[in-house]
């Protein structure tokens, strides 16, 4: 009978660890997906805010020429 509690209590152990497992491997799976996406994101941002900095350049030099069409 002890040994019968001792293979379930180690069949449920056997159990668990593999559980364990499944769930550090999705997590670590989920990790790099969102570590991709991360850097994704920081790119799509960094050539974003080279757009806006270009169309700020480019409306900064037409405000410029018409100021000077003004003062002729």
């Amino acid at each position: 009978m002890e040994q019968e509690s001792e293979k379930l209590e180690l069949a449920a152990l056997e159990s668990r660890i593999d559980e364990l497992i499944k769930t550090v491997d999705s997590l670590a799976n989920e990790n790099e997906l969102l570590r991709t996406q991360q850097t994704h994101l920081a790119a799509e941002r960094a050539s974003l805010i080279e757009k806006t900095e270009r169309a700020r350049s480019r409306v900064e030099a037409m405000i410029a020429r018409l100021k000077a069409m003004e003062s002729r």
